[in-house]
């Protein structure tokens, strides 16, 4: 089995841990490169269900752009540093959206999880086990291929 599938398998894992799915991706990748630490989870809590369940941004997707952002962020009030990380973060997004068609949650997933009726029809049929961790799989495959050979 390839790297990169064992990398992706397991931030899938990590989801149906019930970890969310914006911790799923930051979790999965500040491990591959950096080992564990557990402000990673905490961190990301927030995003997950688009923004604490506003059906915004992906979480996937927000869990990318945070790991990017701890590989190649910087402290410093450095233009060029921040330039090659938005470079990295464009490419993430533009491709996210490219293959699933939206990278709004509501969108992506067909139901409002800031309404609690959804959000329980949703747990029922399974949408979060059926498309997130698809979601969650792609990010991960992506970040890996912009990531790969670059320091």
């Amino acid at each position: 089995m390839s790297q990169r599938k064992v990398v992706c398998e397991r931030a899938v894992a990590y989801f149906l841990e019930k970890y969310n799915c914006a911790q799923s991706v930051l979790l999965t990748m500040f491990e591959h490169w950096n080992g564990r630490n557990d402000l990673i989870p905490k961190i990301a809590t927030a995003f997950g269900s688009g923004m604490g369940r506003c059906g915004s941004v992906c979480g996937a997707l927000t869990g990318g752009m945070m790991a990017l952002g701890i590989r190649f962020g910087t402290n410093e009030p450095s233009l060029e540093k921040r330039t090659e990380t938005y470079e990295l973060a464009q490419k993430l997004f533009r491709r996210f959206e490219k293959e699933n068609g939206s990278v709004l949650c509501r969108e992506l997933i067909g139901y409002d999880l800031s309404d609690p009726k959804q959000l329980e029809e949703a747990r029922e049929r399974g949408v979060f086990e059926e498309k997130c961790t698809i979601f969650i799989s792609k990010a991960v495959e992506t970040l890996l291929e912009l990531t790969e050979n670059r320091d």
